[in-house]
């Protein structure tokens, strides 16, 4: 295998100009070439798993090293591992972005200015993708995959701790490509990069920093750059004074323990204290056999053994086995804890009440709202999205797990067939139809040719 990512030595700026440049051709690929691409992708990650997980144990030995020093937790380190199966998720992931339908060159809105005078608004890739993530390799194949499909090139910054790992990832992604314009992902990796990068505003149309908000807002004070920002996930679970009691029990268990070192796990568990005497004793028990360490309110231990809780646990990403529980004393408070606590990520309600769950999800100021299910499940994959570049907690451009559409912009074709602004202008203006109607753009619909 050629090991373009380490034998090519090019600096920051170079790097961004081939994406620059790459990123016009890679706009006009067809749908065939870009899904052909990525099949190639899933297929090489598959065929080369055993270089891969060599290399990703280089990464998971430091990286336990350095929790023996405790500077890295076991959370961070789980999420550093890669094994056969999880590869084969990956390459199923890709596979799952090449079958979605093609997010380009769809016609989002027809209108009739005048007879033979037509404006459509299609959807267009935005052009170069910066990204900074965190330690998860997988990372890296989702947002390269992603950015292929959506006809975008990327730069793309893992975390050092993942270097191995991610070097081996990007030269089995950049050899197994064909008919792609040389460019379209480049691979940074000193601090340095990022700061090249955060400059590059004449070249760099959209940056996607994975990390915590201090590091976003560094990104954001940093550059000219437009941020689609993914940071920390402070989720919550409420269980309501009408909920199923089983059902809670499951939910608040499954969005804990299922993969507690992500940012759509739970981090506070809140209960309506009409049903906490009933419903904490059990779970706290269910919690303790999967050694989650329970952090709870006064009226919290007072129901059931658990450490107290500090004012800072409200809010607090603990990304591992730990939990935060309130007891509160109406759905309303529920509300005002997560919109002053939460982190605008998801948020779950369990209740039978059906008046509850839409007060609650219309009041609640998050990317993802739910009703009687686990915030895991706000995931790009699971959104039927092929996968995600990350979760955006803004409220601009994108929202939540951002997926192709996330990664597309437009752009506006009018078809005429010799008009005049002069027509429409002045005392014996003519009027505009302005009507919309169902269609799709054909170039030259209304000239000489139309074929």
């Amino acid at each position: 295998m050629t090991e373009h990512s380490t034998a090519t030595e090019k600096s920051a700026e170079t790097k961004v100009t081939e994406a620059q440049s790459a990123a016009l051709d890679l706009a006009n690929l067809s749908e065939s070439v870009r899904n052909d691409a990525l099949y190639a992708i899933a297929n090489a990650i598959e065929a080369n798993s055993e270089e891969i997980l060599e290399a990703n144990a280089k990464d998971v030995e430091a990286g336990e090293e350095l929790l023996a020093a405790g500077e890295y937790t076991q959370a961070f380190v789980d999420r550093l591992k890669l094994s056969e199966s999880k590869l084969e998720s990956i390459a199923e992931m890709v596979r799952s972005v090449a079958e979605q339908d093609d997010p380009l060159g769809r016609t989002l809105a027809a209108r009739r200015l005048d007879d033979d005078l037509e404006l459509y608004k299609l959807a267009v890739p935005i052009g170069v993708l910066g990204t900074v993530f965190e330690s998860r390799p997988d990372a890296l194949v989702q947002i390269a995959a992603l950015s292929l499909k959506s006809g975008n090139s990327v730069i793309l910054k893992g975390g050092s701790e993942a270097a191995h790992s991610n070097r081996v990832l990007y030269d089995i992604i950049i050899d197994a490509v064909s008919d792609v314009p040389d460019g379209w992902a480049q691979l940074i990796e000193a601090r340095e990069d990022v700061e090249t990068l955060l400059e590059r505003d004449d070249a760099v149309d959209l940056l996607m920093p994975r990390g915590s908000s201090e590091f976003v807002s560094y990104v954001e004070d940093n550059t000219k750059i437009p941020v689609l920002g993914h940071t920390e996930g402070i989720c919550h679970v409420y269980v309501d004074d009408d909920a199923d009691l089983e059902m809670a029990s499951d939910v608040a268990f499954d969005a804990k323990v299922q993969y507690p070192a992500v940012c759509n796990a739970v981090e506070t568990l809140l209960v309506h204290e009409s049903v906490a005497a009933d419903f904490l004793p059990t779970l706290a028990d269910r919690y303790r056999e999967a050694d989650v360490e329970l952090r709870g309110d006064e009226r919290a231990r007072e129901i059931t053994e658990m450490n107290a809780a500090s004012d800072a646990d409200w809010d607090t990403e603990y990304g591992d086995l730990i939990l935060a529980i309130k007891i509160v004393d109406s759905l309303d408070d529920a509300i005002d804890h997560v919109n002053a606590h939460g982190s605008k990520h998801t948020e779950s309600i369990v209740t039978e009440t059906a008046d509850h769950a839409e007060r609650f999800m219309r009041s609640i100021d998050a990317a993802s709202v739910f009703h009687n299910a686990s915030t895991r499940f706000a995931d790009g994959y699971r959104f039927g999205l092929g996968a995600e570049v990350g979760i955006s907690t803004g409220k601009t451009h994108a929202r939540g797990p951002v997926g192709l559409e996330g990664l597309t912009t437009y752009k506006y074709h009018l078809e005429g067939d010799g008009q005049l602004v002069a027509t429409y202008a002045g005392e014996n203006a003519k009027p505009f139809l302005h009507e919309d109607f169902e269609g799709e753009w054909i170039p030259g619909r209304l000239s000489g040719d139309r074929s």
